[in-house]
């Protein structure tokens, strides 16, 4: 049986000017199958390729292939169902699947509007990927594929959800193969190096409003620093990267794995150097093993820290304060570890004051970078549901942090664009002139300077923050600027709401915890606190509470060390929908 993967040629003008990257989903898809028996597995990366349609159904009819794959984000999920449209129109008998968090949540929609996919898989896919394969591979498709958990699909015009499958307990025994991708391709400008993205863990401990990545996962579970390292080893030798990005929400959660992945790396001297995100209160937290870090190879580090108008509208109950956050880049600073500032500007109450604040913060706390990224609210999220009609904007191939979703109030979204670039001018005129160039003569001098490029060649270009594609050309063509909103989209139920994770955090009384990310108050939770979680907490209704969700910040009941290195798989409860309910709750017009 033949099995075809394919990555959705979609690009945002955001962080792919940083260079091209190799989609890690193949690879542990991959994996999966090739272990299971599978063997015979093919990839089309029409993003990297820059794929045109008619080219890619070339590509397609010459692969023969009997099931073909795709993954979707929000913002290329319309890639994506045309990807498989394509599929269908080559041949009807593919069987045709769509995965990625966008597809798990908004599966009704998804399903709606492209009918054409066989399946929808919902979550963690390479367990629901080796099921689906022997389905079809033993002749039981589409007969059986209720017995199939985790997926959506149409039966007879009606969408009906599987139950979901359980989360990958051992994430030890997942072995990805790598060799699916042509590495050649996957290049970091900055170093003019191959890059890998592995991860150390999935899921996280937190339940930010805004985010989805502890919905995707649902439990938190850590890898072996071991494992990890001897991955990245593998990406060394076999495949020459030369610098990595963990892909880990906030690798840093667990001190005590953090630190031995490190002193791991630096038993092997791989000579191989990598980033990460993370929040400002675990680098003030470890101030006294950032030399450590840096020696293990950690060269840049991006902080969620402030937005002006966050401040004001304290929405997301940020606790940070500034002094913290201008120390965490000082701390890192003097490590020798490279610091990105993430500005999040965008918001209803953004103001031409606004954004010159979020400047002179930048220029105050002396980032090496400064990232200045449009709010994007996620349709799958408790934050998009709260901002209810000052969601206007409902063309999800925009929702990709450079297009304005939200229209601020004071101003429109040209001007929000041209304040914003305008930022980012300022900032890079004056490193290139006044600190690139003087930054000593080793790593951090040269990283720079290609970080520096990688700007200078996307301006050229007109593909940063798709400049080119929205008619921006500076100041003086705020009138001209078109975001080309399709105005036909319209606003829609989500799917999932049957998805519940037990993990959300313990309960102290009557109240859930306060949930943090990317930030933190000096209230954070111990380690003996984190030691402590069991493998089944408490699972709240959040009805019933008064939950306050907080991100980029901190609050007074953080996880603590101990807490997180005793997190453990939960179980989901999910409630095995009958086709009767599903057939209720999700009709296709």
């Amino acid at each position: 049986m033949r099995i075809l993967f394919i990555h959705p040629n979609y690009r945002s003008g955001g962080a792919e000017i940083a260079g091209t990257w190799p989609p890690a989903w193949v690879a542990y898809l991959t994996g999966a199958l090739k272990t299971a028996g599978f063997t015979d597995v093919q990839f089309i990366d029409a993003m990297t390729d820059n794929i045109p349609e008619e080219q890619l159904r070339e590509l397609i009819a010459a692969a023969r292939p009997d099931i073909v794959g795709c993954t979707c984000i929000t913002p290329s999920i319309y890639k994506a169902q045309r990807v498989l449209e394509i599929v269908k129109e080559i041949d009807p008998a593919i069987v045709t699947l769509l995965g990625g968090v966008h597809a798990t949540f908004m599966y009704q929609q998804v399903l709606g509007e492209a009918p054409w996919i066989d399946a929808i898989v919902r979550g963690e896919g390479e367990e629901v990927m080796v099921e689906l394969a022997r389905t079809v591979d033993e002749g039981r498709w589409p007969a059986d594929r209720e017995q199939v958990k985790g997926i959506a699909y149409i039966d007879e015009g009606q969408i009906i959800a599987t139950p979901a499958a359980p989360t990958i307990k051992d994430l030890d025994g997942i072995t990805p193969d790598w060799s699916i991708l042509d590495w050649s391709k996957y290049n970091y400008i900055p170093l003019g190096k191959r890059v890998a993205i592995p991860n150390m863990a999935r899921g996280c401990p937190y339940t930010c409003s805004f985010c989805s990545q502890w919905k995707f996962w649902r439990d938190y579970r850590i890898r072996s620093p071991q494992k990890v390292v001897d991955e990245i080893e593998a990406l060394v030798r076999d495949h020459d990267v030369g610098f990595f990005i963990l892909a880990d929400e906030e690798p840093t959660i667990n001190r005590k794995k953090f630190i031995a992945f490190c002193e791991e790396l630096i038993a092997r001297d791989l000579g191989i150097l990598w980033g990460i995100n993370t929040r400002v209160t675990d680098i003030l937290r470890d101030e006294d093993v950032l030399p450590l870090y840096r020696k293990a190879g950690l060269i840049h580090v991006s902080l969620g820290t402030e937005a002006a108008a966050q401040l004001k509208l304290n929405r997301f109950n940020k606790e940070t304060t500034v002094a913290d956050n201008k120390r965490a880049i000082e701390l890192l600073r003097n490590a020798g570890i490279l610091t990105e500032a993430q500005f999040i500007v965008g918001l209803e109450n953004e103001t031409r004051e606004t954004l010159e604040e979020t400047y002179q913060m930048a220029r105050d706390w002396n980032p090496d970078l400064a990232n200045w990224a449009m709010y994007t609210p996620w349709p799958f999220t408790d934050l998009f549901r709260e901002l209810g009609d000052k969601v206007e904007i409902f063309d999800y191939d925009k929702y990709n942090f450079v297009t304005p979703i939200i229209k601020p109030a004071a101003m429109d979204r040209a001007e929000l664009l041209d304040r914003v670039m305008h930022n980012y001018r300022r900032f890079y005129m004056y490193k290139a002139f006044f600190s690139y160039p003087w930054a000593g003569s080793g790593e951090r001098r040269r990283y720079l300077l290609g970080c520096l490029k990688a700007f200078l060649k996307a301006g050229f270009q007109r593909t940063f923050y798709d400049l080119g594609k929205v008619n921006y050309w500076g100041p003086q063509s705020k009138k001209k600027v078109d975001f080309h909103f399709d105005t036909s989209k319209t606003r829609v139920a989500e799917g999932g709401t049957d998805w519940k994770g037990k993990h959300t955090r313990k309960i102290k009384g009557d109240l859930q915890a306060q949930i943090m990310a990317c930030g933190g108050s000096p209230d954070q939770l111990s380690q003996a606190e984190i030691d402590a979680l069991t493998v089944n907490p408490p699972s709240p209704n959040l009805n019933d509470v008064n939950v306050q969700i907080m991100a980029c910040g901190g609050g007074k009941d953080q996880l603590s060390q101990e807490e997180i290195d005793a997190l453990t798989v939960s179980p989901v409860e999910v409630a095995p929908p009958t086709r009767e309910r599903a057939r209720a709750a999700a009709t296709v017009d």
